[in-house]
């Protein structure tokens, strides 16, 4: 597989974007777009989590499931949920059951709450200067980064699950605190700042 193919629309994207209709619609409008707010940042600080040692795509194709279990991934009703809670996501086919992440989510929530100036803030405090150019190929892209270990060694500081600094980098990429689409990518994202 090359790293860019152009689809059927005549649009060159990233291979995996054009790998299969829910990739394409996702990468297309969203992967590499910048993305702020509270919940916002962690409905996909908690969906890279649950994605750990599993496909994008299944997440991906869960993702209305996770938000009618997660109540739309508000901080606040996510940080008030209690056992019982936790038995509800454990009995959800709709969801990825998986007990340690189900209660780092609701561990992250709590300390998303308890941020002073918000989760936004902080995750965008450690996205890197833009670079001057996006890279022409995947073996430019890294896997994890200064920004990104330092970052995930903050969250976890401050009670965060779940946070390695490859997770810390998929959200970093994925929030458009980076633009890795590739050069020829049909693609156009706004400056990480905005």
């Amino acid at each position: 597989m090359t790293d860019l193919v152009t689809g059927p629309d005549g649009l060159s994207r990233c291979a995996w974007g054009a790998s299969t209709p829910d990739y394409a619609v996702y990468h297309d409008t969203e992967w590499g777009r910048p993305l702020h707010g509270d919940d916002a940042l962690y409905e996909r600080l908690t969906l890279e989590a649950f994605q750990s040692g599993l496909s994008w795509l299944t997440i991906l194709r869960k993702r209305p499931a996770f938000r009618r279990a997660f109540d739309d991934f508000r901080i606040e009703r996510v940080a008030g949920y209690g056992d019982a809670d936790v038995a509800r996501l454990l009995a959800d086919a709709g969801i990825v059951r998986n007990r340690a992440k189900i209660e780092a989510a609701v561990a992250n929530a709590r300390a998303a709450l308890a941020l002073p100036k918000g989760l936004s803030a902080l995750l965008w405090s450690y996205a890197p200067a833009a670079r001057a150019a996006r890279p022409e190929s995947f073996a430019q892209v890294p896997a994890l980064t200064p920004e990104s270990t330092a970052l995930a060694k903050e969250l976890k500081r401050r009670g965060f699950r779940f946070v390695g600094p490859t997770t810390a980098y998929a959200l970093m990429q994925a929030t458009g605190m980076v633009d890795d689409h590739l050069a020829a990518c049909h693609v156009v994202t706004a400056p990480a700042g905005t």
